[in-house]
């Protein structure tokens, strides 16, 4: 039985083509449905949602920030309290890690707040451009740089330096353990067969009807489920996410569902010849490589 109407299929259709600059809606418009076959199928979904925590030295301009270095012990990476985000959503959060912050002179000025300027390397000027630098232009005295021969430079006013990137100018750092916590949601797919042709990666960015979904600390195969290949697939996907992901991150949840992609392989005839597409997902999205009617836009 078919999953969609043909009053569904033609309007998918119809938003398809008039989605594509290049293509004539005359297929569309004039063309006649001889069948409309089903080629539904279902998508066994695992998510395994992670946390992972890493530490690295940092530093910050110092702006008068609390300083907490030795005054107790450094908590570890994982005694460090963090709010979780949403569950099933990739997230990354950097904090500074209690009990490490301690203020140090600035290392690339070495505490002046200042740094040679790129643009001039420090001379304060650059050769004029007007006369490349020789003062004269047609053996009259350069007027850009009043023969000089030099100009000071746009880029730090004539000083030479520029303020320094590391510290702002502020001369000293905020040195720090900073903890970066990185939520991840891990997914993996498996797609029942396809006898029609259709392109098994584009389902994976459309939804269906959701015929089962549980939500646990760590979930258990499916079983009994009609599908036989659904069934080892959820064996086979369990398995590898606890192989993988424990051993590396600590598992906050797990969630594993099933759904029902409806696949309508749509048979129409325009100008006496044969030629088909597929209507797909929830959102009837379109799939096809025999459009009869495109052409190619030169820009001149």
């Amino acid at each position: 039985i078919p999953s969609i109407t043909e009053e569904v299929a033609r309007k998918a259709f119809t938003d398809y083509v008039n989605s594509k600059c290049c293509y004539s809606s005359s297929p569309v418009e004039e063309a006649t449905f001889t069948s409309l076959e089903a080629h539904n199928t279902y998508r066994y979904r695992l998510e395994t949602f992670t946390e992972s925590r890493s530490t690295e030295w940092s530093n910050e301009p110092f702006e008068g920030q609390p300083v907490d270095a030795f005054t107790q012990a450094a908590p570890g990476p994982w005694n460090v309290p963090v709010q979780t985000p949403e569950l099933f959503k990739d997230a990354t959060q950097d904090i500074k890690v209690p009990c490490t912050s301690s203020v140090k002179p600035c290392h690339t000025c070495n505490t002046t707040g200042k740094v040679p300027c790129k643009d001039c390397s420090g001379a304060g000027n650059k050769p004029c451009q007007s006369c490349a630098g020789s003062g004269a232009q047609l053996g009259e005295t350069c007027a850009a740089c009043s023969g000089r021969g030099c100009q000071s430079c746009f880029h730090c006013s004539g000083s030479g330096t520029d303020k320094c990137d590391t510290c702002k100018g502020k001369k000293q750092l905020l040195v720090f353990i900073k903890l970066t916590v990185k939520w991840t949601n891990n997914i993996s797919d498996f797609v029942g067969a396809l006898q029609s042709g259709f392109p098994v990666d584009k389902i994976s960015k459309v939804s269906g009807n959701k015929v089962f979904s549980v939500t646990q600390y760590m979930v258990y195969p499916v079983q009994g489920f009609p599908d036989p290949d659904i069934c080892q697939a959820a064996q086979r996907l369990v398995n590898e996410h606890q192989t993988k992901y424990a051993a590396t991150s600590r598992v906050l949840q797990q969630r594993q569902t099933i759904e029902l992609i409806p696949i309508t392989k749509v048979n129409y005839t325009w100008k006496g010849n044969p030629y088909d597409y597929f209507v797909y997902g929830s959102e009837h999205k379109v799939e096809t490589d025999n459009y009869p009617a495109t052409c190619c836009c030169t820009i001149l």
